[in-house]
């Protein structure tokens, strides 16, 4: 239990960078990647509160951790959860590919506004190697503590 809080922290701490990344993107470009962030217009389920911002914002939070938990339980099954490698080609890949999904939307950006998916990508980017550096550094500090324990059991056994 304690891995996923730790991990559900990570989610929402690349949630922020990435949030605050796309932004800072759109106040200094005017690019509209940021948008595809919070929408929600094309999710059936969800499309009735798509008027509500702050129902985009928790979507995006909801889904980072979800990412995170599930990318790690992923890479954990094949003994790649320590691998920066994995997170960043995965999440980079990934959200590349899910930019067309601006597609199915009223809302900007375009999906043949080649900027906006530098920037998302990018983005991405940058969010990948945030949460695989905390996701990597989380599980080194756990391996040291569970080895200073045994050396501490050890020690008290003699």
């Amino acid at each position: 239990m304690r891995t996923y809080g730790k991990l559900t922290l990570i989610g929402i701490i690349g949630a922020a960078v990435l949030a605050v990344f796309l932004q800072a993107i759109h106040s200094l470009t005017g690019s509209n990647a940021y948008i595809l962030l919070y929408n929600i217009d094309y999710i059936p389920l969800l499309k009735a509160w798509d008027q509500r911002p702050v129902v985009g914002v928790i979507f995006h939070i909801i889904f980072c951790i979800a990412s995170v938990i599930l990318l790690y339980a992923m890479l954990k099954m094949v003994h790649l959860q320590r691998s920066l490698t994995a997170y960043v080609l995965i999440y980079t890949m990934g959200s590349a590919m899910l930019y067309p999904l601006t597609g199915l939307s009223n809302h900007p950006p375009e999906l043949g506004d080649l900027t906006s998916w530098l920037y998302w990508t990018l983005g991405h980017f940058i969010y990948s190697i945030i949460v695989g550096l905390l996701v990597i550094r989380q599980k080194e500090r756990g391996a040291q503590q569970d080895a200073q324990s045994s050396q501490r059991i050890i020690r008290m056994q003699r």
